[in-house]
């Protein structure tokens, strides 16, 4: 940090309440800014972590259309899903709200209200599209149609989700309602504008004066800017969101990018009796986390809003992260292509710093990054058990087994004692700054260095070969190690607070802080250490590979999902159907049919006497699974020779979406010959 501030606001994007979280998520924003504020606490800096569910956008009322339901009952099923996924992956807010709250419409209002009253809307008569079968203005979400950056044909209107690009609903190319599939058209109505293009200068001047800015976020602000900033609504033709405080305005909300960063705000004033300070003191450090898709969002809509009101201070860093994608493809909600938190939490008990590890080991700081299970378990297996793991659990062993449990006493040091001591009293500054500067990779890299220095300092100094001959040398040895897992619960903590509190507690520590981690002197001679068993565990291969068959069979169902069931055949009269002669038979005999992987040879019993029928089931059932089914067949078809055989009728089968087959019986058994009718 180059600026000295009293204080810091950090705020984590609020989340849209229509679905659970992923690792997506997570990488984006919410574990960066964890290990942000983490650290923060630990220096003694006085922090405050905000952040919400967004309640109001579009794919709130889009998600209760689909599920039946209303957009209250969605986002307080899905509010209370990811608030408890949060606090048990350990994601410490100092307070995890929502938009929907009435101290939240409150404050959306009373802004809104601010920068009407001070002239600093437009006010609009445009046209927009309308629904003319649905008989409703169609917000942003609810156009569809194709990108003209990347020709994706399911773009939104705000935004296009392959490619990233904000978007206007006009440019979309062969735009179509998401209600009812078909075309809109253009119709008036009026809205209140921000005048961005007005506010251009400003807003350049605030980017210039922050050129530390990570560069994946410079460059997409300056692109904006370079295509010149053009007045965007801030408010919609909507009846879900916070109302527009205006007389004669019924049917408008507060546009959802209006409403949600102010959310932040609401939140705060939830938090504490002294929010002003956290927002209005320009001594006050603010840091927004969030994804690369709502850049602009952060860095000109919400800062030109603030400008405006003139009460409110500016971000001072928005480090934003990239994309995180899943085995080699883009995370999609949609296609259900993505790694659930609540599902990972249940899957993997216990294992929470294992995916924060993993998580932040890979983030997508500069540029999109790749989630593997394979890389998920190579990191466990070979670094927290291999490197981290390893190292302490050989310095707790041999500290229990020849030194009753207690931390040994230091004796005279070596020259190599004192290299290690002082390259771990370095380490915890260079980890702090890293982190000061969003470069948590690099950080959580030299934490893993700390490890590494006791994994070295153990294999060279030998001490469970130097106990046979010299108990003061391996005390010495010990005590070193055991001072350095010490510092490792302090560093460790902003990565991987459950594995930090785990070792902190076994070497008896508490209300330690980061200007104690490095020193040589945090564990006293004599003191008891407490047995914590494994810090991690090997993942095996049969438990990676459930995870990878989860994915792909998620994305086998997805493609069936668009599978429509085939259109009905060319009508017939009833005399033709009369024709066919259908009765339930019953298999007494099946058996495989000699170089033929589709054909089971079935004996049936079709009441008269035993028939056989050759049927192409055989990928689907083995015979031992068919003997004794009932089974609906086609008496009368003529005799067809097949293989060498005769088949006399054919088997009805039900084909599912996938391919699969299925018997047509009875819902109870009945005679073996019973005639359908």
């Amino acid at each position: 940090m180059t600026k000295q501030f009293k204080r810091t606001t950090v705020t984590a994007a609020l989340i849209y309440a229509n679905g659970p979280i992923h690792i997506g998520h997570i990488a984006g924003c919410y574990l960066p800014a964890d290990i942000y504020v983490r650290y923060l606490r630990s220096i003694g800096h006085d922090v405050k972590f905000v952040s919400g569910t967004d309640e109001h956008g579009v794919p709130i009322t889009i998600k209760a259309k689909k599920e039946g339901i209303t957009p209250q009952e969605v986002v307080d099923k899905y509010y209370n899903i990811i608030k408890d996924s949060f606090e048990e992956f350990g994601i410490s807010f100092d307070i995890y709200s929502r938009t929907s709250n009435k101290v939240h419409h409150e404050t959306s209002q009373e802004m809104f209200k601010n920068l009407y009253d001070k002239g600093q809307f437009v006010e609009e008569v445009t046209e927009q599209y309308f629904d003319e079968k649905a008989q409703t203005f169609l917000a942003d979400r609810y156009i569809i149609g194709t990108c003209p950056k990347c020709s994706n044909e399911n773009a939104y209107g705000d935004q296009c989700e392959k490619c990233g690009s904000t978007l206007s609903p006009t440019e979309l190319i062969n735009p179509r309602s998401a209600l009812s599939g078909e075309k809109p058209v253009m119709k008036p109505t009026k809205n209140w504008y921000l005048p961005l293009d007005k506010m251009q200068p400003a807003l350049e001047e605030y980017i210039a004066s922050h050129p530390e800015w990570k560069t994946n976020v410079l460059g997409q602000v300056k692109s904006w800017l370079n295509d010149g900033l053009r007045p965007r609504a801030m408010t919609r033709d909507l009846d879900w969101g916070v109302k527009v405080p205006l007389p004669d305005t019924d049917g408008k909300v507060l546009y959802v990018w209006f409403d949600a960063p102010i959310g932040y705000i609401s939140m705060t004033k939830e938090l504490t009796d002294e929010w002003q300070k956290y927002w209005q003191d320009p001594e006050t450090r603010l840091v927004n986390f969030i994804g690369k898709d709502n850049i602009v969002f952060h860095c000109l809509i919400f800062p030109a809003m603030c400008m405006a009101d003139g009460r409110f201070i500016l971000a001072d860093n928005v480090p934003a992260n990239e994309f995180m994608n899943l085995e080699g493809d883009k995370i999609s909600t949609s296609r259900n292509w993505a790694v659930w938190l609540h599902e990972y939490l249940r899957e993997f008990e216990g294992k929470q710093d294992v995916l924060r590890y993993a998580l932040a080991a890979s983030a997508p700081e500069t540029k999109d990054s790749d989630f593997t299970w394979g890389d998920f378990q190579t990191r466990n297996n070979s670094e927290l058990v291999g490197i981290l793991g390893n190292f302490v659990n050989r310095a707790f062993v041999l500290t229990q087994k020849n030194f009753d449990s207690k931390i040994p006493a230091r004796g005279e040091l070596t020259d190599f004692d004192r290299q290690t001591l002082d390259t771990l009293a370095e380490l915890p500054n260079k980890i702090g700054d890293a982190i000061a500067n969003y470069k948590f990779r690099e950080a959580l890299a030299l934490v893993m260095d700390v490890a590494r220095l006791g994994n070295k300092y153990l294999a060279d100094t030998e001490p469970w070969k130097v106990i046979k001959n010299d108990v003061e040398r391996t005390g010495t040895i010990l005590n070193i190690g055991l001072q350095i897992a010490a510092t490792l619960s302090i560093v460790s903590e902003p990565f991987m607070p459950f594995t930090a509190a785990k070792l902190s507690t076994g070497l008896g520590l508490s209300g330690l802080n980061w200007s104690d981690a490095g020193n040589a002197d945090l564990l006293t001679a004599g003191s008891p250490i407490e047995s914590i068993g494994l810090l991690f565990d090997k993942i095996e291969d049969t438990t990676v590979q459930a995870q990878i068959q989860k994915l792909q069979d998620a994305k086998k169902m997805n493609e069936l999902a668009g599978k429509e069931v085939s259109a009905i055949k060319d009508t017939i009269q009833y005399d033709d159907f009369a024709k066919m002669d259908l009765r339930i038979g019953t298999i007494d005999a099946a058996e495989k049919v000699a170089k033929s992987k589709k054909l089971l040879k079935l004996t049936v019993n079709d009441g008269l006497k035993q028939r056989t029928i050759l049927s192409g089931i055989a990928e689907h059932f083995s015979p031992e699974d068919v003997i004794g089914k009932q089974v609906t067949f086609l008496a009368n078809l003529a005799p067809r020779p097949m293989m060498g055989m005769v088949s006399e009728g054919m088997i009805l089968m039900a084909e599912d979406k996938d391919g699969s087959l299925a018997f047509l019986h009875p819902s109870k058994d009945v005679w073996s010959g019973a005639s359908i009718n």
